[in-house]
């Protein structure tokens, strides 16, 4: 991706850059897609074409503004007891123990939504709709009661079957254009249980294509063809459905909203992991980008210095980001049980002086600054900062990922361990 950088630069022919935009953009993001629409790549490859670089700078400003404030607002519809408010507690990244969790086990009485902010992106709010177990259940009427117009999908939840009403509140928000997914919680319950009443016979993947077809085949009966469903636990996201539910989710938001629903997520896998590292390594190749092309406009400011201060205060963003900020490292050591430092010691992100020393990045950004030269004629120091900025943002990114994948390694053995000690289970077998 650095190239893409160093031509434009260098201010390679734009009508060969244009050409290159989309497929070096297509390298740059994850599997899921990115935050810029079909129709956006065009406006900017075709500004790119014409070389009018303010409105490749002015684009891509809007979508990062888009990407950055865009509001999230989840509703999660279930009766008391599904299940729901352990959900959005998971969400959320919190236990039912901790503060500002929602109320789990609490019998259901109110027919008032409850909106829950992510603790750390206040723009995410989960909203706890009231179940629909009444007999007088309209869903028009009920849709009108909780502003439907407020959220961005609904994702409907039971434990066991899922009822008429169900069936009838997802073919009302199909017809008013929002999306809906249906998520069937507490399989691991289910599990757990079918192997203790038939320890011999017990086949685990086996159980699970049970409950879907019988979820599939109840809402095929009450009238939603071809459902999708979704199997989890709200106490082990990482198994089951809910990495596929996350990728589903993804594709089908607004490109504008992807950013900030990844944020949010959990790392449950090395692959959610790369998911999040490659929107965030999207959005800082979208602002170097955007400020290449300022370059090449008179008197326009476009590169900024190296700040320690402001560096620093970035990687604490991306610490925040992988569940690897000052709070969050704690957390974990208490669950691995073992010190802070002992963390520090087996990781790079935490260190912040030992990732700006890094030769090799100012050695990267003096060569690009080279070929600048070369075209353009001086040194300026501005560009020269501009891409040690740049390329030092790179390893952070991949730095404080890496680590994210080694704390999750730790945590899953942990996890492991404590099954096998708890069940009495051989684990070197394992």
């Amino acid at each position: 991706m650095d190239q893409f950088i160093s031509d434009f630069l260098v201010g390679k022919n734009f009508q060969q850059l244009a050409t290159n935009f989309v497929p070096y953009y297509t390298t740059l993001v994850s599997k899921v897609g990115g935050i810029i629409s079909p129709e956006n790549l065009d406006r900017i490859q075709g500004a790119l074409k014409e070389a009018k670089l303010k409105d490749v700078a002015d684009i891509i400003e809007e979508l990062l503004i888009a990407a950055e404030n865009a509001p999230l607002d989840v509703a999660v519809i279930g009766e008391s007891g599904t299940g729901k408010s352990s959900f959005i507690n998971a969400l959320r990244g919190l236990s039912y123990e901790e503060e500002g969790s929602a109320s789990v086990g609490v019998v259901e009485t109110t027919m008032k939504k409850t909106p829950y902010q992510h603790p750390k992106y206040p723009n995410v709010t989960f909203w706890d709709l009231p179940g629909t177990g009444t007999p007088n259940f309209h869903p028009h009427e009920y849709l009108e009661m909780v502003e439907f117009a407020t959220y961005d999908f609904f994702i409907i939840i039971s434990s066991c079957r899922f009822s008429l009403n169900d069936a009838l509140l997802a073919q009302n928000i199909k017809e008013i254009g929002k999306k809906f997914y249906f998520v069937r919680t507490k399989v691991d319950n289910d599990l757990y249980n079918e192997e203790k009443s038939k320890p011999t016979s017990f086949k685990r993947e086996r159980v699970l294509q049970r409950i879907r077809d019988n979820c599939l085949a109840n809402l095929s009966h009450i009238g939603v063809p071809e459902p999708c469903i979704f199997l989890v636990s709200n106490f082990d996201l990482d198994d089951f459905d809910f990495p596929i539910l996350e990728e589903t989710l993804l594709k089908e938001l607004p490109f504008h909203k992807r950013y900030t629903f990844v944020l949010l997520l959990p790392n449950l896998s090395d692959a959610s992991i790369e998911v999040k590292r490659a929107f965030l390594k999207e959005m800082i190749w979208l602002d170097a980008l955007k400020s290449s092309a300022l370059s090449f406009i008179p008197f326009m400011a476009c590169f900024n210095g190296f700040d320690l201060p402001q560096q620093e205060k970035c990687l604490n963003l991306y610490q925040s980001h992988f569940g690897l900020d000052e709070n969050s490292v704690k957390e974990t050591a208490k669950k691995l049980g073992m010190s802070v430092e002992k963390i520090k010691s087996f990781t790079k992100s935490l260190n912040f002086w030992l990732l700006v020393k890094d030769e090799s990045i100012a050695a990267r950004a003096m060569k690009c600054v080279e070929c600048y030269c070369s075209v353009n004629g001086s040194l300026p120091s501005t560009a020269f900062q501009f891409l040690k900025t740049y390329f030092l943002h790179l390893k952070f990114i991949n730095t404080v990922a890496d680590d994210a994948k080694i704390l999750l390694h730790k945590t899953l053995e942990s996890i492991s361990l404590r099954r096998c000690q708890r069940d009495g289970s051989d684990c070197l077998t394992e």
